[in-house]
């Protein structure tokens, strides 16, 4: 095992990570909160709630059994982790009812993190391969929740800096996909269930 392989792996980038992602997580959460307790909007509860689970799977995942020690694999997916936690309520929106597609984004990635429980991961890893649940219709579930998610948190808090911060969270999210891929793909067991399962993110499209 390299040095860098290895500090990767410590105990101490675990805890330096995991505080970090609180700290933004806090803001975040705070914001939501806030403007829940003015407006009574419960697709901002919703929305901070999934990205709560979120940051707490990441601080309680298990040890990887491979991990990702490219430069690039790190950067692309600290930044697809900490931007969406810039996203911030706003006073308007250009379609109101993008509520719907929150709430219905929101309850997929609930179902997915659930999937994939204690494997979650901030970078390319293997924890574990997962399967089940709703990794049986697409490769990636918990990014196909972002989608939805982040589109309609967009479409009823139309900022600037939330459209920004959607793009870079979606040009991240695609990079991510297949530099996990890449890492997964040298597991024969991966390798298998890319042939079950063949879709990454659209049942029979993508």
């Amino acid at each position: 095992m390299t040095t860098l392989t290895a500090l990767l792996k410590s105990r101490q980038a675990h805890i330096c990570s995991s505080v970090f992602l609180a700290m933004i997580w806090g803001f975040f959460a705070y914001a939501h909160l806030l403007k829940f307790l003015k407006t009574q909007d419960w697709s901002l509860l919703l929305f901070g709630f999934s990205e709560t689970l979120v940051v707490g799977f990441y601080i309680f995942r298990s040890k990887p059994k491979t991990i990702s020690v490219n430069p690039f694999d790190w950067t692309v997916a600290i930044g697809g982790t900490f931007a969406p936690l810039f996203f911030r309520p706003a006073l308007w929106g250009i379609l109101p009812e993008a509520k719907i597609v929150i709430i219905v984004g929101a309850v997929f990635q609930i179902l997915s993190i659930i999937s994939l429980n204690r494997s979650f991961a901030l970078v390319a890893a293997n924890r574990e391969i997962k399967t089940g649940w709703m990794y049986r219709i697409v490769r990636h579930p918990l990014y196909a929740s972002y989608c939805l998610v982040f589109l309609g948190y967009v479409l009823t808090n139309t900022t600037p800096m939330n459209v920004f911060v959607y793009l870079i969270s979606m040009g991240f999210l695609c990079l991510r996909i297949f530099r996990e891929e890449k890492h997964l793909a040298l597991d024969p067991l991966y390798c298998e269930y890319m042939l079950k399962a063949r879709h990454r993110l659209i049942p029979f499209i993508f």
